[in-house]
């Protein structure tokens, strides 16, 4: 329906340009005032189907069959051939509608003397203003409609990116959660069933939530308290362990899952070699702008690059695809923390 109205809506602005540049042609073929009141329409009718065959002529066959195909030699000649004889034919007819039927321009002195002819010069320099119009709105059509191809081929590249990314990224995070229970399953603990409760919850967001170009910020917030709970239960020390959410949320779009692998990262390598855990995330939303900040020690763990780096990296992907030149991103080391700063503007 979308892509149904925007075709009418083009075609719209097509009759609109056209009407336009005629009624411009016709009120300058009206202020000549070389027709009396009572021929003038007569006149009109006359120059106008010349004038328009010799417009759509060029628009609709010459330029797209000539020029555009790059065989400018043919085009050139079919364009002047056409201008000549538009001349021609209206200067027959204007014979016929002059005040003073008996009134005969001077014979040219010879052949070549025709283009010096006043009435003829004038009628040739319009016939050729009409094709230049003509050819202009020709080639910047079919310009248009390759940069809307362009467009649309580029959006639909990123949309199958995007799903190739999140389809990457599903997997990741669920091996990571299966990872987390499997844990607390192995040590017996009571919080076990509440784990995979709460995996639920975060796997129903993934399934159903998700799958819209936008989501709630509120519920992307939701699904991310919901991780946190999940690896709290998993982490015995789990004291420095903190979600900070300022601002004013409600209302707020934002893309899905954006956040999702920095914090996996956090969590994965944010304990030390002995047990203490430390991830800090604080979410601030201003206005349009969304900053996020993560930061986890950089603990005694070994980082696989050839599995870690497939979340964060996506990550990285989706946030050029989604939003370009509207996000900033900083991931840096310092005094042993992985630090994640990522701020966003939202409309």
């Amino acid at each position: 329906m979308e892509k149904l109205s925007l075709k009418d809506n083009r075609k719209r602005k097509q009759i609109i340009l056209h009407v336009s540049i005629w009624a411009v042609f016709i009120t300058f073929s009206l202020m000549q005032p070389r027709l009396e009141p009572e021929l003038i329409s007569k006149g009109v009718i006359v120059g106008l189907v010349c004038n328009l065959s010799l417009f759509y002529s060029n628009y609709s066959y010459l330029v797209p069959k000539f020029l555009l195909k790059k065989k400018t030699l043919i085009y050139i000649s079919s364009v002047l051939l056409l201008i000549i004889l538009s001349t021609v034919v209206l200067n027959e007819f204007a014979a016929e509608f002059r005040p003073n039927p008996d009134f005969k321009p001077p014979f040219p002195k010879n052949k070549f003397d025709i283009f010096f002819h006043r009435k003829l010069i004038g009628l040739f320099v319009f016939n050729v203003l009409l094709v230049v119009t003509g050819t202009a709105l020709g080639v910047y059509s079919e310009w248009n409609t390759n940069e809307r191809k362009k467009r649309e081929i580029e959006v639909q590249k990123s949309s199958t990116e995007l799903h190739f990314l999140k389809n990457q990224l599903s997997p990741h995070f669920l091996f990571n959660s299966l990872n987390s229970i499997y844990s607390l399953t192995t040590k017996k603990s009571n919080d076990a069933p509440e784990a995979v409760i709460t995996l639920s919850e975060l796997m129903r967001y993934m399934l159903y939530e998700t799958n819209n170009e936008f989501v709630s910020l509120t519920k992307e917030l939701e699904y991310i308290q919901n991780y946190l709970k999940l690896q709290r239960l998993r982490i015995a020390n789990n004291k420095d362990v903190t979600l900070n959410i300022h601002g004013n949320v409600a209302g707020q779009k934002i893309r899905p899952l954006l956040f999702i692998s920095f914090i996996e990262n956090a969590f994965k390598y944010g304990t030390d070699f002995t047990g203490h855990t430390e991830v800090k995330i604080e979410i601030t939303v201003s206005g349009d702008e969304l900053h996020f900040n993560c930061i986890n020690i950089i603990g005694s763990r070994k980082t696989d690059k050839d599995r870690s780096g497939i979340g964060l990296q996506n990550t990285k992907e989706r946030l050029e695809l989604l939003y370009p030149n509207k996000h900033v991103l900083e991931v840096t080391e310092k005094d042993n923390r992985f630090i994640v700063n990522l701020t966003l503007k939202l409309s």
